[in-house]
């Protein structure tokens, strides 16, 4: 069991959507908790929202410098959760190099930035919990999520070999992949699901809930709904058969229609400055 009562959670890409929901959930277990993402102005909202157990920080996860600088001033922690991502929704030959770099930039490569810089301390401490927050996607790769579903595979992979490299070396550390399907955050406007019974589009209360829950119980895998599992056992069957079975739950066309965070313009990434990178400012 991981105790959360009073032990520093961090949570990446935490004003919004999923990170501030398993922010917001493991403050009420009793953690502290301390928010990363870019926006200064969303990440003082979100934690006064959560209370006087948050704390929060602007950094660009992407960018491996800033990374270590932020997790040199804020110190170790208990809990780390990577979850900030990123998707463009876009078809393979319309995404421009941008698109695929800074989708591996924040997806994949800003958990390698995080777990050097925090794993060290929990190994030494022999205590703490990482938590990858991947995706379905990387387990059954979807049209139109060519760069994301390459993403959230490294991150499944990198999770196992982390998973394994501990268990080799008789550390108390654990770690958590969150595979979900499409998750009503906002993120993946417009996305669909032919079969809601066996494929829901999923509440985010509900993610939140599971992910905090596996963190508590030590639990290494989180899949949502449980028809993905199905999944690892469907790659046994021909290729052919594989793309008729996604094809008929209809997770070829399930992006179709996507419009991501209602067509809204991102935010450009503002460099990290020497202040936001002290200790983490209270809200």
């Amino acid at each position: 069991m991981t105790e959360l009562r009073k032990e520093r959670a961090l949570v990446t890409g935490g004003c919004r959507g999923m990170g501030f929901l398993i922010a917001s959930a493991l403050a009420e277990r009793g953690a502290e908790v301390v928010l990363w993402d870019l926006d200064e102005r969303e990440l003082a909202k979100a934690a006064s929202r959560i209370g006087p157990r948050a704390s929060f920080a602007v950094v660009d996860v992407a960018d491996r410098a800033a990374v270590l600088a932020a997790a040199a001033a804020l110190g170790p922690v208990h809990v780390l959760v990577n979850n900030a991502g990123v998707v463009a929704g876009k078809p393979l030959l319309d995404l421009t190099p941008e698109d695929i770099e800074r989708t591996f930039r924040i997806n994949t490569l800003a958990h390698f930035w995080t777990l050097q810089a925090f794993l060290p301390a929990m190994i030494a401490r022999d205590a703490g919990h990482v938590v990858s927050m991947a995706s379905a996607a990387g387990i059954c790769a979807v049209p139109r999520l060519a760069d994301y579903s390459a993403s959230k595979a490294a991150a499944i992979a990198l999770d196992e070999s982390l998973r394994l490299e501990l268990r080799q070396a008789q550390s108390h550390v654990r770690t958590t992949v969150v595979c979900p399907f499409f998750v009503d955050t906002g993120m993946f406007a417009g996305a669909k699901t032919r079969w809601p019974l066996l494929l829901p589009i999923l509440r985010p209360d509900d993610v939140a809930a599971r992910v905090v829950r596996a963190i508590v119980e030590d639990r290494s895998r989180v899949i949502m709904p449980w028809t993905v599992v199905i999944t690892f056992l469907a790659r046994l069957l021909p290729v052919a058969w594989f793309d008729a079975i996604a094809s008929f739950l209809g997770v070829t066309v399930s992006m179709d229609e996507f419009v991501g965070h209602a067509g809204a313009p991102s935010k450009a990434a503002r460099p990290v400055l020497p202040q936001d990178v002290g200790h983490p400012r209270r809200a």
